[in-house]
């Protein structure tokens, strides 16, 4: 049995350099690998492609690293919580690829069920399918769009074992299972690392064989993009 376990988020991150392809998992600022973002940040790699829902807000996840310019290039589904997003955007500094949020799931899906590409019906007639194949299914138009091919996924869960295998709680169930399947190598930071066994079999998300490393994160935040009360009446 290999040895997944790494000490911290600066060791988990060792090996990513300038112009890697990361997929960073989370929903919002849900679920979000936030210590390895932050060791990310103190590393100072350059020019990166970043494949996520969002890009975090300004001084919080995927946000940290775009105020730092260490993003070339994001791959999303949604972006409107992030003012300096919108600035390099606009500015023409940071080139971005908006995907329908279903697709870019199933382009998730797909590389790690090893399959090249899908066929789906979102976006045809749309800007989504410029330059791209349309193919008819029983009277019904698809797009051919590509399954993605990244280097390193970087995923958060609630709980992870020694072999790898993870638990995600709640909303963090969102990407992250995806994206956990589908990195060249996953890594893996969990609010609790426990002994090989503990873990319920039935209840695990992710197997460990797609994970390459894991370490028991510090001090998250957990923060909210957008708090929203009400008063009794």
């Amino acid at each position: 049995m290999l040895n997944k376990i790494v000490k911290n988020a600066d060791e988990a991150i060792r090996d990513i350099n300038d112009g890697a392809v990361l997929m960073l998992g989370g929903f919002g600022l849900c679920g979000i690998p936030e210590n390895c973002i932050a060791a990310l940040v103190r590393k100072g790699v350059k020019n990166l492609t970043c494949i996520s829902n969002n890009a975090g807000v300004d001084d919080f996840g995927i946000g940290l690293m775009l105020k730092t310019r260490q993003v070339k290039k994001m791959i999303s589904s949604y972006v409107g919580e992030n003012a300096e997003f919108e600035r390099q955007l606009l500015s023409g500094e940071l080139e971005v690829e908006l995907i329908p949020q279903g697709t870019l799931a199933t382009r998730c899906m797909a590389s790690g069920y090893g399959m090249p590409a899908i066929f789906t019906p979102a976006g045809v007639g749309t800007e989504v399918a410029q330059g791209k194949e349309v193919r008819e299914f029983n009277g019904k138009q698809f797009l051919l769009e590509y399954a993605f091919n990244s280097d390193f996924a970087i995923v958060k869960a609630w709980k992870g074992d020694t072999h790898g295998n993870l638990i995600f709680r709640a909303t963090s169930r969102n990407f992250n299972p995806l994206m956990a399947m589908a990195g060249k190598i996953t890594i893996a930071e969990v609010e609790e690392l426990v002994p090989a066994g503990e873990l319920e079999p039935d209840m695990i998300h992710t197997p460990g064989i797609y994970v390459n490393r894991i370490f028991q994160g510090v001090n998250y935040e957990k923060r909210i993009e957008q708090v929203t009360t009400r008063l009794k009446d």
